[in-house]
């Protein structure tokens, strides 16, 4: 006879850490985001994380960030481990309203920061209206 035991709860555990991560396998990285006049800012925090490790792509509209933080090497023993290491990556699909040519990326102080301009396609321009009746032009914003 074989006697089985379920724990749900070590199920749940385990599909938690399959969708958040874990500490040897993190999932994302926390990100802001806003608009800064004409350019769309993002911060990543990256905490002990070498500028060398960090990998920024971009394929059409799609923003690729991946970083590692590699464990540390040497003669020790590990008493509390609750900062994440390993690689992990982040994807955020941006609109075509900014101008991705122009990107600019800076790293301090374990934030990645991320400065993306509006396109000029994208910002509001005045369109000039013309009459029939005359040389009158009147300029409306669009």
């Amino acid at each position: 006879m074989l006697l089985r035991t379920t724990d749900p709860f070590r199920d749940f555990d385990r599909l938690t850490q399959h969708l958040l991560g874990t500490s040897t396998r993190p999932v994302a990285m926390p990100m802001d985001a806003w608009r800064e006049g004409d350019q769309l800012v993002l911060e990543l925090d990256l905490p002990g994380v070498s500028v060398e490790s960090i990998d920024i792509q971009v394929e059409r509209n799609v923003l690729s960030v991946a970083a590692e933080r590699l464990p540390r090497n040497g003669d020790w023993e590990l008493l509390a481990g609750e900062r994440p290491r390993g690689r992990f990556s982040r994807q955020l699909v941006l609109g075509d309203n900014l101008d991705l040519e122009r990107l600019e990326a800076s790293y301090d102080a374990g934030v990645l920061r991320l400065a993306i301009p509006v396109a000029e396609k994208a910002k509001p321009r005045k369109i000039a209206i013309s009459t029939t009746g005359g040389d009158d032009r009147t300029a409306i914003e669009a």
